[in-house]
């Protein structure tokens, strides 16, 4: 089957009249919905909202407490909290770090483990078929697009 081909944009599309922060807004909740019918599938939907991404943080980024939260835009107090309920729910394991008393490492059980390669696979499978519907190379358009956004966030909060 030949690669689809993203052609000039249809202004009579749908999504054209369309804002972009609802657009955005829309597509994270088709991740989410993937995320939460897999782990549902798997026995394991009883994670908090941002579980995936933390349990997803430390199994890619490292261990430390700070490392797991990065990026989430919440309280140390909020960031605590999730650690405490994902530590008491069995998906991670809190430590002193070894090296340095005052941080605190976390690790993947074997319950996080299976719930960040259930996430990782719901991601995948998402890619995937939106790579079918437009293409490699309009997915990497939307990356680079995305990730353009994401920088012009980070040099308003620099700004401000």
């Amino acid at each position: 089957m030949a690669e689809p081909v993203c052609a000039a944009p249809d202004p009579d599309a749908w999504h054209q009249s369309v804002v972009m922060s609802p657009l955005l807004m829309a597509a994270r909740s088709t991740y989410v919905k993937a995320v939460r019918g897999a782990l549902a599938a798997a026995g394991l939907d009883d994670l908090p909202p941002r579980g995936p991404f933390v349990l997803g943080a430390v199994a890619n980024h490292g261990s430390t407490l700070a490392d797991a939260v990065a990026g989430l835009d919440i309280t140390k107090q909020a960031a605590s909290q999730l650690v405490d309920t994902l530590v008491m729910r069995g998906y991670l394991e809190r430590a002193p770090d070894p090296d340095d008393r005052r941080r605190v490492t976390v690790t993947l059980t074997e319950r996080g483990r299976a719930a960040a390669e259930q996430t990782r696979e719901a991601i995948a499978g998402v890619d995937a078929a939106l790579t079918v519907r437009v293409g490699a190379d309009a997915v990497a358009t939307l990356r680079a697009g995305l990730g353009a956004l994401v920088e012009l966030g980070a040099d308003a909060h620099l700004a401000s």
